[in-house]
């Protein structure tokens, strides 16, 4: 695997090649990842609650955020490292440019993703135009379960999902890089994979999206409780945990993996 940016990411999606993410924390998991080809390790805030056992994200800091992001980049060589602006980083176009700056200049991050739709319009342009590269996240939204009422699929509706449609042909015109999509139906995810020149990753969000995410402890079956229907255990049929992610990323780029039973009609 060649050095992973931006400009690859975006010739992939021109030429109809999948690729792969991942959700890793640690040095360990980071190399094992970029190893088995995974072309963009995101540090995410779900480590609130695979490594911290919280029962959402919203305690995870910016110090914790930083570390655990030093710990990917340390060893990482070619993967595009991605981490996430956690619970009240960016209220301001101020603090998420500081935060951002942290997490690049600290962490050794590439790239900040960004949760939200119309109201980050702003912010995501401010860190554009200074050369900061933003992937926004729009769906499900972890940071703002409380306001969503749970950890529910969005855009069924067809107001939600005009909405969400709206928001992601703004992101892209303000400046953001990738755009994540989560658990929103595989209709709505497709038109918008379409809709857009950038690529496009999915959770959730069915196989037409440019790429994949998961959080990696739910597919190596690590999960704490009953794992969210969109989730494959990749270890079941492997023999390690170096195995699993090959596979992840062989499934992912031949269309084997997410199937119908891991998509939101």
């Amino acid at each position: 695997m060649n050095k992973i940016t931006t400009t690859k990411l975006n010739k992939m999606k021109q030429a109809g090649e999948k690729f792969t993410c991942l959700t890793a924390y640690d040095a360990s998991f980071a190399l094992a990842q970029e190893n088995a080809g995974v072309e963009v390790i995101l540090v995410g805030d779900s480590l609130g609650m695979v490594v911290k056992g919280q029962a959402s994200t919203l305690s995870v800091s910016m110090d914790e955020m930083v570390y655990h992001t030093a710990n990917v980049s340390r060893v990482c060589q070619k993967s595009l490292i991605m981490s996430d602006l956690p619970f009240a980083a960016d209220i301001t176009i101020e603090q998420a440019y500081s935060n951002s700056a942290r997490l690049i200049s600290e962490g050794g991050a590439h790239m900040v993703k960004i949760e939200g739709g119309a109201t980050m319009l702003e912010t995501v342009q401010f860190l554009a135009q200074r050369g900061i590269a933003v992937c926004s996240h729009l769906g499900l939204l972890p940071q703002s379960v409380h306001k969503m009422g749970g950890y529910r699929i969005q855009g069924r509706t067809a107001d939600e999902a005009q909405q969400i449609l709206k928001d992601a042909t703004a992101l892209e015109q303000a400046g953001t890089d990738l755009l994540l999509l989560e658990c929103v139906p595989a209709e709505l995810a497709t038109r918008i994979t379409h809709s857009v020149t950038i690529p496009v990753i999915g959770i959730g969000a069915g196989a037409e999206c440019d790429a994949q995410v998961l959080v990696s402890y739910d597919m190596l079956g690590l999960t704490q409780g009953n794992p969210a229907s969109f989730v494959k255990n990749f270890l079941q049929e492997t023999n390690s945990i170096q195995d699993a992610f090959k596979a992840y990323v062989e499934q992912v780029k031949n269309g084997q993996f997410p199937s119908t039973e891991h998509t939101f009609e």
